[in-house]
């Protein structure tokens, strides 16, 4: 009688976890720090109370900044979607622009034009419009906002 056995046993099939080293020490980290100072300090030699309480008052500033930086972060979202709804109200609005071009000799010229806004987008975190002749513009090259039509 022949016994076989199921490739997914065998230990090559087994994934293990590889540990990614990180520059950055979280709170977790911190808090391993601690506990292992706590439970390997000299019996005779303790920690005393203002050490204790000083790396305490560390650990509660890094967890506050850690998330004010979350905080920060989602609200940086928010505010570059709300740019694009802030601008959305330029679609079919007649916009003037001037802007610097510089070829490949370093020569600058000026392009102006004015034309129908056909659309809104977000590139590179900033917002751009394209025109109805297939132009990209930024916000900041914008220097007139009419009704179509209108002088």
């Amino acid at each position: 009688m022949e016994t076989k056995i199921d490739s997914s046993y065998m230990l090559t099939s087994i994934q293990k976890d590889e540990r990614k080293p990180s520059d950055v020490l979280g709170k977790d980290d911190f808090l391993k720090i601690l506990m292992t100072q706590l439970q390997n300090q000299d019996p005779l030699n303790p920690m005393e109370d203002k050490e204790f309480i000083s790396q305490m008052a560390s650990f509660s500033s890094l967890e506050q900044m850690t998330n004010m930086n979350t905080t920060m972060q989602n609200f940086m979202k928010t505010q570059s979607g709300s740019r694009i709804l802030e601008y959305s109200s330029l679609i079919g609005k007649e916009v003037a622009y001037s802007y610097k071009v510089t070829d490949d000799e370093g020569n600058s010229t000026v392009k102006e034009g004015t034309q129908s806004v056909k659309s809104v987008s977000q590139k590179n975190n900033e917002v751009a419009l394209e025109l109805m002749d297939g132009t990209v513009i930024y916000t900041d090259e914008i220097v007139k906002v009419s009704d179509k039509g209108s002088k």
